[in-house]
Parts: C-alpha cells; sequence; structure tokens
C-alpha cells in the first residue's frame, strides 16, 4: 500500500481544546497535559512524523504579555499553539451556538435546540479566528486535521486560503438524518464548510449516509460509492469506528491500586450481582429512561431485591444550563423513589455517584461490574462500552448496548435493546443477570478480539492513510492543473499566434448550471468578454453547445462568433442568417414516437421537465427531488434502451439531463470545419466540461491546448481548470494579452 499514500511533512491538528489543561495561580501559569482521549490516541502519530496541535487554551487569559508567556510554553513544552478567544464571544460559540443549537439537534433532540443568530455569527467569527491562527503557522506541505462540531465552517476557510493543503475533516458525534439536518437555519452554510475538506471521516456507515444525503438534497451533490466530486477536487466520506487505548487499561487493571480498589469495592457490595453506568450528565444519555426500566425490573422480579445492586455514575456537566439543572432534580427525584419503594436493610437498590473519578477508579468499577447497561438515547460512538470490554479480560460479563449508540454496529454480539422500548430493556436486564458465563465469554470474546484489531491508534492510522492518499491523487493531478509555468506558456502561445481558434462549450464553462435551461442567460459580463475577443482579427470563437438553435441565436447571436447548437447537429457561422443542418440519414418522426414515453417521465417526477430541441429530446430533473430524480434518470434511460435498439439514435446522460439525438452528432465531429478549413491556425484551444466535450478534445490536435472544467481523471483533455470562474479569467487574460 506504500504507493497508494504519502505521509505528510507535518501534521497540524486542531481541535476546540487544547490537550493540555491551563490554570492560573498568584505565581503565574501551570500546565497539565490531558490523559486519554482524542489526546492519547493522536500522540501515538508523534513518533512518525512532527506534530503541532492548535485549540483554545480554556482559560480566558486577556492580558498580551500573559498570552506571549502561555503561548511560547505551550509550544516549547507542548508543541502546540493557543487560540486566545475573546470570552463573550467564545461563550456565545460554545455554549449557545454548538452546544445550544448543534449538540441537540445532532443528537435528534430539536425541541432542545435554539437558533440564535448572534451565536451563529458568533460560531463564524471563532471559526474565523482559528484558521487566522493556523495560516499563521501553516506551511504548504503540512496537512490539516480538523476535529468535531465546534468547527465545521473551519475546512472551507482553510481550503478557499490553502487550496493545495490537505485538509482532513472528523466529526465525533452523530450526523443526523436529512429531515432533522434541515432544520437549522444554517444547514447550507454547515455542509459548505464540511465540503472544504478532501476526507470527512464519521464513526459509523449511518452517519455517513446521513451526511451524503443531506449534500444530495440540500447542495445537489451527487456520490459515487462515498467519492463526491466538487469543482476539480474529489472529496472522499468514509467510515472510521474510533477504539480504545488496550493497552491503557490493562496497565490500570494490573496495576496494585487497582487491585486494592477492585476489593473495597467488592468488601462493599458483597455477593450481590453488580449492574453498571456511566455516563456525562446529558439529556443524551437516556438515564431517566434506564432508571424507569431498572425500577420496572425491580417491580417484576422481586426475587433480585437484594441480590443486584445498580451503580449510576453520572459525571456532572454544563451545571449552568436550565435543561441540565433540570434533568439533574429528576434524576435525584427518581433515584430517591426507586431506594424509597424498593431498599432495605442493608441493601440499597441504587449508589448514586454525582462525580468525576479517577481512571484507576473508574476501571475497577468496569471490573466488578456483573452487567454494563449503557443505553443512550443517540450517542456518536460511546466509548463506554468498549472501556468495559477492554477491562475484562476474563471474558466474563455481559453488556446491554443501546441500538443508537455508535458502537451498536461493532458490538453485535451485546443484548441490543431500543432505550425507548422500557419491556425490552426490563427483558434485557434479566437476560444479562442470568446469563450463564460460557455465553458470556462467547460474546465477548469475538466483540474483544475486534477492539484488539481497531483500537485508538490503528483509528488514528487508517485516518491518515486515507488522507495520505488524498494527498496523492492530488500531488499527480498537480501536473495537469493550469497554472504557474504552464498557463503562461499558455498565454505567450496566444499572445505569439497569429490565427487563433477559441473552441467554447456554454453550459457549465462559461456560465454556471441553473436550475431550468432559461435560467443561464449570459450575463452582460461575459458579453462584454466575447466581443472583446472576437474584435481581433487573429481570434476565430466557436460557442460549442448543446442549447437549441433559437437560444443560442437569442443569447449569442449579436456577439459576432460562430455557433454550433445541439452537440453539433447544426451550425451557422458569424454573418449568416440561417443554419445548416449538419444530420443526414435520421428517419423522419422519431420524437413524436418518443415524447410519450419522456412525458410519462415528467408526470412521475415532480420538478422535471422535457425540452424539444430540431433533433433532439432533452428530460431535464436538475429542480427534481435530487434521489427521485437520480432513480428515475435511470429508469428511463432503461427503457429509451429498449425503443432505441438498432436505431441511429443515441441516448447521451449529461448534467442532470436524459437525451436523445442522433448518433451521428458530436462535437468533435461539429468541430471539423474550423479544424480541418482553409485557415491555418497557429493556435487551438478548446474548453468544456461535460462528458460531450470529451469528443471534442479527442480531435484537438496533440500540440494545441484542451482544458477541462473539473476533476480531470477520466478526460482526454490535456488541461484542468476547476470552475467557470476560473475560465472566465483565462479569457479575461487573453483579452488582456491582446491590449
Amino acid at each position: 500500500m506504500s504507493d497508494q499514500r504519502e505521509p505528510p511533512d507535518r501534521l497540524i491538528v486542531v481541535s476546540n481544546r487544547l490537550p493540555v489543561t491551563v490554570k492560573a495561580s498568584d505565581s503565574g501559569y501551570s500546565y497539565a497535559p490531558s490523559v486519554g482521549g482524542l489526546a492519547t490516541t493522536l500522540n501515538t502519530l508523534r513518533s512518525e512524523m512532527e506534530m503541532i496541535w492548535i485549540g483554545a487554551p480554556g482559560l480566558d487569559i486577556p492580558d498580551p504579555q500573559d498570552q506571549a508567556v502561555v503561548r511560547r510554553e505551550l509550544r516549547e513544552q507542548f508543541d502546540s499553539i493557543p487560540v486566545f478567544l475573546d470570552a463573550a464571544t467564545f461563550d456565545a460559540y460554545y455554549n449557545g451556538f454548538s452546544n445550544g443549537s448543534i449538540w441537540p439537534l445532532f443528537h435528534y433532540f430539536p425541541q432542545y435546540a435554539h437558533y440564535d443568530s448572534d451565536e451563529w455569527r458568533a460560531y463564524q467569527s471563532i471559526n474565523q479566528n482559528f484558521c487566522e491562527a493556523i495560516l499563521k503557522v501553516a506551511q504548504p506541505t503540512d496537512t490539516i486535521w480538523v476535529h468535531d462540531y465546534h468547527l465545521m465552517l473551519l475546512p472551507a476557510m482553510l481550503h478557499k486560503v490553502l487550496p493545495d493543503t490537505t485538509i482532513g475533516y472528523f466529526l465525533h458525534i452523530p450526523f443526523p438524518s436529512y429531515e432533522i439536518f434541515r432544520m437549522l437555519p444554517w444547514r447550507e452554510e454547515i455542509l459548505q464548510g464540511l465540503v472544504g475538506a478532501d476526507l470527512i471521516g464519521f464513526h459509523t456507515y449511518g452517519y455517513a449516509r446521513h451526511f451524503l444525503s443531506s449534500l444530495l438534497r440540500l447542495l445537489g451533490y451527487e456520490q459515487d460509492f462515498g467519492w463526491v466530486t466538487l469543482d476539480d477536487r474529489r472529496i472522499k466520506i468514509d467510515t472510521f469506528p474510533l477504539g480504545v487505548d488496550l493497552q491503557r487499561f490493562e496497565d490500570a487493571r494490573d496495576s496494585k491500586a487497582s487491585q486494592s480498589e477492585v476489593n473495597d469495592l467488592r468488601d462493599q457490595v458483597g455477593d450481590r450481582k453488580v449492574i453498571l453506568s456511566v455516563d456525562r450528565l446529558d439529556f443524551t444519555k437516556g438515564i431517566l429512561e434506564r432508571l424507569r426500566a431498572y425500577e420496572s425490573f425491580l417491580r417484576d422480579n422481586p426475587d433480585w431485591y437484594g441480590k443486584v445492586q445498580l451503580i449510576s455514575l453520572l459525571v456532572p456537566s454544563r451545571t449552568r444550563v436550565p435543561e441540565y439543572r433540570s434533568l439533574k432534580r429528576q434524576v435525584d427525584e427518581l433515584i430517591g423513589k426507586v431506594n424509597g419503594e424498593f431498599g432495605q436493610p442493608g441493601w440499597t437498590p441504587i449508589t448514586y455517584l454525582y462525580r468525576s473519578v479517577p481512571f484507576e477508579r473508574l476501571v475497577s468499577l468496569y471490573r466488578i461490574a456483573d452487567v454494563a447497561l449503557v443505553t443512550p438515547l443517540r450517542d456518536g460512538m460511546n466509548l463506554v462500552a468498549k472501556e468495559y470490554l477492554a477491562s475484562r479480560p476474563d471474558g466474563s460479563g455481559v453488556l446491554i448496548l443501546s441500538e443508537t449508540a455508535g458502537a451498536a454496529e461493532e458490538l453485535g454480539e451485546a443484548i441490543i435493546v431500543n432505550p425507548h422500548d422500557e419491556e425490552e430493556m426490563v427483558e434485557g436486564i434479566h437476560q444479562a443477570l442470568t446469563m450463564p458465563l460460557e455465553e458470556q465469554k462467547n460474546r465477548n470474546l469475538v466483540m474483544r478480539r475486534r477492539l484488539a484489531r481497531y483500537d485508538t491508534q490503528r483509528w488514528a492510522r487508517e485516518f491518515m492513510q486515507a488522507l495520505g492518499s488524498q494527498r496523492l491523487a492530488r500531488r499527480k493531478r498537480l501536473p495537469r492543473r493550469l497554472t504557474g509555468n504552464a498557463l503562461e506558456d499558455l498565454l505567450d502561445k496566444y499572445e505569439g499566434a497569429s490565427k487563433r481558434l477559441l473552441l467554447l462549450d456554454y453550459d457549465g464553462t462559461l456560465v454556471p448550471f441553473a436550475p431550468t435551461p432559461s435560467g443561464a442567460e449570459p450575463d452582460p459580463d461575459l458579453l462584454h468578454l466575447l466581443k472583446g475577443l472576437v474584435a481581433d482579427p487573429k481570434n476565430t470563437l466557436v460557442a460549442i453547445s448543446g442549447r437549441d438553435s433559437d437560444t443560442l441565436e437569442s443569447w449569442l447571436g449579436g456577439v459576432g462568433i460562430d455557433l454550433v447548437a445541439e452537440h453539433g447537429a447544426r451550425i451557422r457561422l458569424a454573418g449568416q442568417e440561417d443554419w445548416e443542418n449538419m444530420v443526414q440519414g435520421v428517419e423522419d418522426g422519431w420524437k413524436e414516437k418518443l415524447k410519450p414515453v419522456f412525458e410519462v417521465f415528467v408526470d412521475r417526477t415532480p420538478g422535471s421537465l422535457l425540452e424539444e430541441k430540431g433533433t433532439a429530446l432533452v428530460w431535464h430533473y436538475r429542480r427534481a427531488e435530487p434521489g427521485l430524480g437520480s432513480q428515475r434518470a435511470a429508469e428511463l434511460t432503461e427503457t429509451l434502451e429498449g425503443y432505441l435498439a438498432n436505431t441511429s439514435l443515441h441516448i447521451l446522460q449529461g448534467h442532470k439531463v436524459v437525451e436523445v439525438k442522433p448518433s451521428s452528432v458530436s462535437k468533435g465531429r461539429a468541430a471539423h470545419p474550423w479544424l480541418h478549413g482553409k485557415t491555418e491556425h497557429d493556435f487551438i484551444i478548446a474548453i468544456g466540461d461535460d462528458v460531450t466535450d470529451e469528443a471534442l478534445f479527442e480531435v484537438v490536435p496533440e500540440d494545441q491546448w484542451s482544458i477541462k472544467v473539473g476533476i480531470p481523471e477520466t478526460s482526454r483533455a490535456k488541461f484542468y481548470v476547476s470552475s467557470v470562474h476560473v475560465v472566465r479569467e483565462l479569457l479575461d487574460a487573453f483579452l488582456n494579452r491582446d491590449d
């Protein structure tokens, strides 16, 4: 695989918070590296490449002199660069938009989401602050890896300034379904921000599928097996399920301190079965639903009184937010109710721990737990499930896991439950408590082997390998991109030529695509540009388009250029009044026979329309619902193939169109009168974006110029540019050379 990827010279990791805790005191500032989580995972890459980390320090440091001290010490001691942010703006960005809008919406709790324009502006501002901090240190050969929902606008901001830098992005929370995501007022801006990355990673295929669906329905970007083509870029959307650091859990499990903790805990619970739940206090974790299921279990199974104990460890979170305070109150009341109703002398059904605990004690809790009850209502991955398995090398223990946790896609041998189904949860608890040891070991063996294969290091390395593949593909495309020396050579050849031929496609080349065929009328700037070029007697301009002759004449007839309509079916030279029909030997009346077929699909596909040209029928579905449009296009094509067998007609699939035209018609044939006419041109350039332009590129002489607008991998064109905007810039450069 070494030839399929390329390691970066340096990796810049970007996250909301630095992996260092900064504390202020009277004597100055102290620093403590974070243990566990993303910091430990990515630090494994430091032995393989140079790495710096950029993020907020987690402490408001307004004084510039103090900022300079902290910046220097973080860079020297931790290879980290702090982003100092205005406290009020940061609060609106973090507590407001990130955790008040994105977090609840992406976890399928739209009722808790709020949408505030000031908070959205703060989110934009902080993302821009991060971008500016990165640009101060980024080098052309760097690779940048952006993390999580706080920075979803950052990839596009970076790509705009660093178009040749490889950028990765990973979302650590769920990406919701299109029907949920579309509720966000700034949904298009979020998607446009994310597609600035070359690689976008998710925990599960379901999240990636939702993202691709939103891209299609909101921005019209189609995908091909996880690849999205955007201008001259190919973006990869893929899944990378985050694992756990098995070695860290093994080291903690084998320590003397951990063994002592286990013994103390065992003395406290005696011979009772222990059910453990570990959560941050959050409405997404299904805490109340879990407690109610346990309450129902006790009510239905009095024979378990005094024999089972639930240890509920809740880590405080966002204690100032009203919704979280309300949740804490409800949890307290429900635990008190259960303990009051079922408790007996010497037995408390629920042991409630409302605090964070040291890592060693957490591992000890995992070790004494006979059952791990992990039932979030929605969770990106949920590492508690994996940590529980990692802490039990003997294979004992039972994992009850919510089907809506990302980990459920990997840990199918667990008892999978619907966290909204209380009866199923009760049955799951009973099954777990009575499961034979041999069955426990058989289930856990499979899951532990999977965890061992895909641990944190493999997660990081696989993402970096995929990013390296993107980096290598970009490098391979660079020689064909029309920039630098190649562009200067082109302009010099243009300037030095005495007879020039410019063969130009229209839609997607001179103007952007429009929702309807009539919406792509040339703007005044384009008309001015074309008139300026054709005013030079050295230039011959030919618009070779799929448009019908009436439209081309209406839009470009007054410019003074030669026109080719319907991909070459009709030609009109500048100064002529009549169009010449280039189609021969095609049976009359075929359109009337096929129109009813097209009309059926127009009726079945809201937003689509049928366009009749002189020698073609075209079904447009750009304004149709994207998924339905693509499906109907495939169905129409299959239907038409049956009608067109053994005829001289041809089906052409273009940008959101299905077209039937005579097979003798092509842009390559259409260019023949200019390429092989009486005038010998010493400069020829053909520019196009569509599959129909490939026939044109094929007939351009080898020593002349052909340019694809968009991804060049499968194109015959020698060079490529990214967009209509760049084509316009090129033509403008020609005009300036004429001056």
